[in-house]
């Protein structure tokens, strides 16, 4: 992993680079959400697994949590230091996925089009607030969804419907964190998120069906 310092109108934001091993074939950006930062399992679950497939991943930690400002934490704010770090992990001529988990997926999902991000991995998307429905269905790109069967911001089944370019994988018995909260049988929630994530961008990368 590389860490990178980026200045941002609201402060000094963190990249984490984790590079491919071999050719590069994809691009993906997540950030964290309110609660924990890019430490979520999930976050660093997708930053393990997908390099080895030629997919390379970056965490974004926001200014307010690399200075300690609360006063930053605001949706402006955060569109405005994701969008300036922007340039710097774009334009190198692969496929580039905006996403992130909760508060992350928000400003993947609000800032997709501007930014010309050619799809959005939404982890954990708070449907019942801070999120809507409206502002996941405005990414206007192809968007794969990842909610926890239990997750308390918006089940699976609480979800309106959806668009054929959005897409929505649920994960039985997990939270909002992708933990089951106590022993109980049947598979890792981490191990289902990497899965759905895997096999969605294998499909968008395939050379018969690019990102668009």
């Amino acid at each position: 992993m590389d860490e990178q310092l980026v200045s941002t109108p609201v402060g000094t934001a963190r990249l984490d680079w984790f590079p491919t091993q071999g050719r590069q074939r994809a691009t993906v950006v997540l950030g964290h959400g309110t609660a924990t930062g890019v430490e979520a399992t999930d976050l660093q679950a997708l930053a393990q697994a997908l390099p080895p497939l030629g997919i390379a991943v970056v965490l974004m930690t926001q200014p307010y949590r690399v200075e300690r400002n609360p006063r930053v934490a605001d949706e402006a704010s955060l569109d405005r230091a994701w969008t300036a770090i922007w340039p710097g992990v774009s334009g190198l001529g692969e496929p580039l996925i905006a996403g992130g988990r909760s508060a992350g997926s928000q400003v993947a999902c609000r800032t997709a089009r501007t930014l010309g991000a050619q799809a959005v991995l939404a982890l954990a998307y708070p449907l019942l607030g801070p999120g809507s429905p409206s502002e996941l269905l405005g990414t206007g790109r192809p968007t794969l969804v990842v909610q926890g069967g239990r997750d308390p911001f918006g089940r699976p089944d609480q979800f309106p419907k959806l668009p054929p370019q959005i897409e929505l994988v649920a994960i039985p018995s997990a939270n909002h964190m992708f933990a089951l909260g106590g022993p109980r049988p049947g598979p890792d929630p981490l191990a289902q998120v990497t899965d759905a994530v895997i096999e969605w961008l294998e499909r968008r990368l395939r050379p018969a069906a690019p990102i668009r």
